[in-house]
């Protein structure tokens, strides 16, 4: 099984925000263990639009991130590749807690980095999602 996960390169942990991550770690297993991994820059997608196809074309059959949109989570679907969000902590340590069964994450984890009135609401999304602002919205930070 192929397993992808959003990752920030400087501190080795999945990215909180699929759609910002700059890049992925994808792990090849076997047998329950980790055969080998590598880092893919995810500027070499083509942009937002293009990261389900091209995790699909590196084989991936699973996705371990912090948050996603709705887009995100449909676009995934649609090839294949099952999600999980809601994640953190150190990347590599999150795919051995996948496979062995035990990885915290939430299912229900959704992102919306708009207002209601289609305003970006200027957070830079590195952080967890469904932060609530008090005013009735929510955006990742």
């Amino acid at each position: 099984m192929t397993i992808a996960v959003t990752y920030d390169r400087p501190t080795g942990t999945v990215f909180g925000h699929f759609g910002r991550t700059e890049y992925f770690l994808i792990c090849h297993t076997e047998d329950g263990k980790i055969v080998s991994s590598e880092v893919v820059s995810a500027a070499e997608t083509g942009g937002h639009s293009a990261l389900a196809p091209f995790l699909k074309e590196k084989g991936v059959e699973a996705l371990i991130a912090g948050g996603m949109g709705m887009g995100a989570r449909n676009a995934l679907d649609a090839v294949g590749i099952k999600v999980y969000p809601g994640a953190e902590g150190d990347a590599e340590e999150a795919v051995k807690a996948f496979l062995d069964g035990t990885l915290d994450y939430n299912p229900d984890t959704t992102c919306s980095h708009h207002h209601e009135d289609g305003e970006s609401c200027g957070h830079h999304h590195e952080g967890g999602c469904s932060h609530s602002h008090g005013d009735g919205h929510h955006c990742c930070h």
